[in-house]
């Protein structure tokens, strides 16, 4: 069965490859695993041998039936047909709890997934995800370096991230253009740094990244209109900066994720 161009599916055919992102998630007999896209089964298949549950997600309903027939029969497999950007993970693991997540995410929705799966970290306690090199680039980049952005600090925030190993295209079939990276993201227990509204240091996160090349005083100074007046509430842009100990000439992906939580908090102070 081929690949389908629309769902931006890149089997992964290297056994090696398979083998060593299974040893790297060492399951174990008495947890969950969640699989998002399991695909033709080529983690799948390894996975179900030593994992005390896995819930397999889906999306092309021709590869369902493959899957029915591979493992079906296992008592400890789960299969759930749906989109991995709209399921309910911590339903989709019950009775359990807590699961971990591995995923070969397709290119073209993966950060989309990733911020799903930060939506739903109350049952997610670790993911091993093989992602396009770019995309990992980005989710582990240090503050005043030019791959930092949106990205990165929401992950920081709600992850510790180490990038494990990277592939090359020819252990997909079809052989993307691209590198893809295998990446460990263990999930916080809360949010780095401490911060009471996360709505609000999000909207500030992404003020500050809407024009790169511009400083972060004059991103906030022509913040969206869900987040100017808050803003103005805390004197404008220049006194919010000044109470969060931020140097207006300084441009979004130099802030660590700490100054940008000292702007929520400076916000939410102003409100009082």
């Amino acid at each position: 069965m081929g690949a389908k161009k629309s769902l931006g599916q890149n089997f992964l055919v290297d056994e090696g490859v398979a083998a060593r992102i299974v040893r790297e998630v060492a399951p174990r007999g008495d947890e969950t695993l969640i699989e998002i896209g399991a695909g033709r089964g080529a983690l799948t298949g390894r996975l179900v041998e030593v994992a005390g549950r896995l819930v397999a997600v889906e999306f092309d309903r021709d590869l369902v039936p493959v899957l029915r027939e591979k493992f079906g029969g296992r008592e400890n497999f789960t299969l759930v047909e749906g989109d991995a950007l709209a399921i309910d993970y911590c339903a989709a693991i019950m009775p359990a709890v807590k699961a971990r997540v591995v995923a070969n995410l397709p290119y073209n929705i993966a950060t989309a997934i990733l911020q799903r799966l930060f939506e739903q970290r109350r049952c997610v306690t670790e993911m091993i995800l093989m992602l396009q090199r770019e995309v990992v680039e980005r989710i582990t980049a240090a503050p005043g370096t030019g791959e930092r952005g949106y990205l990165s600090v929401l992950t920081e925030a709600y992850c510790e991230a180490r990038p494990l190993f990277d592939v090359g295209p020819q252990a997909f079939r079809p052989a993307p253009k691209v590198w893809s990276t295998v990446v460990r993201l263990t999930v916080r227990e809360s949010v780095a740094a401490g911060v009471s509204d996360e709505a609000l240091l999000w909207r500030v996160v992404g003020a500050g990244f809407a024009q790169r090349r511009k400083t972060i005083f004059n991103n906030l100074r022509h913040a969206p209109p869900a987040l100017l007046p808050r803003v103005e509430a805390a004197g404008g842009a220049h006194a919010l900066l000044d109470a969060a100990g931020v140097e207006p000439n300084r441009r979004a992906e130099t802030l660590t994720l700490a100054e940008w939580v000292a702007l929520a908090l400076a916000l939410e102070a102003a409100r009082g």
